[in-house]
């Protein structure tokens, strides 16, 4: 799209060859190797940072008995749910039971195939990368569902339940805002997506940019969406009846799809590795960790909203003003091609101040009591 204007070079000076370090195979091995230690390293780092953040954000310390800041608190919680007993219920399907944790796991180490760590520095760029991205990503609710079905657990099924219809409900408004992306740089590759951006598309884009955010944190159930764990409704939701090894799974499962939100929204609207000065790895990481220090923030600062409230929300709310950005975008490529990419922001943050206020007032959440 020439309203971007030409990409303007490399950032840090260092293109990486498609086969780097040399050969496929040894590309293949050393990228593995890579995404494991970053998403191991990272969900113990953010485990950490969250339960110290939440404890200055509601007035206490938070972890600070095991090591230095309690800074080895996550291992010591890793050695405990190792040495815990695994519980199976009798009448549950053991096969599905045990397979559940692992299906949710994968899927969320897989998006990080196509994520870019610096120019070219990804195990696969695929020219469907985003695509590739939301595919995988849905895959894991149902590892979710099939805990819930497994466990023979009302509390578990009706937590599974909510994970599916959140899913299916904030899908369409998530895939629309992606859309927007897509028009504007030209690319379903996620490195060519980070090329195109000498002015990253969070300004571009500020609508898009908030309904991606709002609707990824329900599909991963994140609070004020984390309606498929109520513990003061459902108990624990779909893991009532997991314990040990395979609940540490899922606690991991919460964390690492934290991690790839963040590196997707850095990726996407921050402009993923580019930045001046330091290298492009640096840049990735602070802007990742920038995401899940404001996604952590808000599990301490909004309280949860009610199921009925959270589907009112994506049907009411999101998927209008996703089809209004993504009319907005349209006309913007196709009428407003040559024109200075700084007033397509101006007009785009005037259609958030607008649209945003006015679409709220066109309908309500709800409050009160439910009357059935």
């Amino acid at each position: 799209m020439a309203v971007l204007g030409p990409v303007t070079g490399v950032v840090g000076g260092f293109t990486m060859s498609p086969d780097w370090p040399g050969g496929y195979w040894l590309h293949w091995v050393l990228f593995v190797v890579i995404i494991m230690a970053f998403v191991l390293s990272l969900v113990m780092g953010f485990i950490y940072f969250e339960r110290r953040g939440l404890g200055r954000l509601q007035v206490r310390l938070g972890p600070n008995r095991v090591g230095p800041f309690g800074v080895l608190q996550p291992v010591a919680d890793a050695v405990k749910v190792l040495l815990k007993e695994d519980i199976v219920p009798s009448r549950s399907d053991r096969v599905v039971h045990w397979l559940a944790p692992v299906v949710a796991f994968v899927p969320v180490l897989l998006i990080f195939a196509v994520v870019p760590f610096g120019d070219g520095a990804l195990l696969a760029d695929l020219n469907i990368g985003i695509l590739y991205v939301v595919a995988i990503s849905s895959v894991a609710s149902v590892g979710i569902f099939m805990a819930g079905w497994a466990s023979n657990n009302k509390y578990s099924l009706l937590g599974a339940m909510r994970d599916v219809a959140q899913v299916v409900s904030y899908e369409m408004p998530l895939v629309l805002s992606i859309i927007g992306v897509v028009l504007v740089a030209g690319s379903l590759s996620m490195n060519q997506i980070v090329q195109a951006q000498n002015i990253p598309f969070i300004l571009l884009q500020p609508l898009g940019f908030l309904i991606f955010l709002l609707g990824a944190l329900a599909e991963m159930n994140r609070t004020p969406f984390d309606l498929l764990e109520a513990d003061s409704e459902i108990v624990a939701g779909f893991h009532t009846e997991y314990s040990g090894m395979k609940f540490a799974m899922f606690y991991l499962v919460e964390y690492a799809e934290a991690l790839a939100l963040s590196a997707i929204i850095a990726t996407l609207y921050l402009g993923g590795w580019r930045g001046p000065v330091l290298p492009p790895f640096v840049w990735f990481l602070v802007k990742v960790c920038a995401v899940f220090f404001f996604i952590f923030w808000l599990r301490g600062t909004i309280p949860r909203l009610r199921i009925d409230q959270v589907m009112g929300f994506a049907w009411k709310g999101l998927l209008p003003l996703a089809l209004i950005n993504l009319f907005i975008i349209g006309i913007e490529v196709t009428v407003l091609p040559e024109v200075s990419p700084w007033v397509i922001v101006a007009i785009n943050i005037l259609a958030v101040a607008v649209l945003v206020p006015l679409w709220a007032r066109f309908w309500k959440l709800g409050g009160g009591r439910v009357r059935v």
